[in-house]
């Protein structure tokens, strides 16, 4: 009880600092036995158990609350994550189609303007005014040339009835006068 105040060291384990053995007894020589042992493992474990529930006792939450706590801010988080997510990639897939769309208008830009060089010249205006519009020069003589393959899809048609001229109104008209 004397020893109380003092302060011991970690050594010794006794009051006055000494480590020697003088003055003690061998039989008081210290061994742990197997009930200390027993007694210190325990003693540990119950520290560790304190500390764990004292864990559970902070939050006031038992592990399985904690656990079904910990997967609902899971799925939170991936809720949350989920949505920007979708767009970026429906975004992402706009993106690609759009630069697809971009290099075909740029290659038709690029073949409009090479038409646009090719009738920059009036020779070449001429040829297709020539061409498609049947224009001739003032003096010229102007030539149709009818082959065979054009005249096949009338001899069709002459097996059709003829179809009567006039307007509808007038076809009408003639129908209910009975002319």
């Amino acid at each position: 009880m004397a020893d109380r105040g003092r302060a011991r060291t970690r050594r010794s384990g006794r009051a006055d600092g000494g480590g020697s053995s003088r003055g003690r007894r061998p039989e008081r020589a210290r061994r742990t036995t197997t009930t200390e042992v027993r007694a210190r493992t325990r003693l540990r474990r119950s520290l560790a158990a304190k500390r764990a529930s004292g864990a559970a006792k902070v939050l006031g939450m038992s592990t399985t609350r904690r656990a079904a706590v910990v997967a609902i801010v899971v799925c939170a988080l991936a809720f949350t994550i989920a949505v920007p997510l979708r767009t970026y990639l429906s975004q992402k897939s706009e993106v690609s189609e759009q630069q697809q769309l971009q290099s075909e208008l740029q290659r038709s830009v690029a073949q409009l303007e090479g038409r646009k060089a090719e009738l920059s010249d009036p020779a070449q205006i001429e040829a297709e005014a020539r061409k498609r519009f049947g224009f001739v020069k003032p003096g010229e003589t102007p030539y149709i040339v009818q082959l065979p393959e054009d005249k096949a899809p009338e001899q069709g048609q002459q097996g059709e009835q003829a179809v009567p001229a006039g307007s509808w109104y007038e076809k009408l008209w003639d129908q209910v006068a009975g002319g």
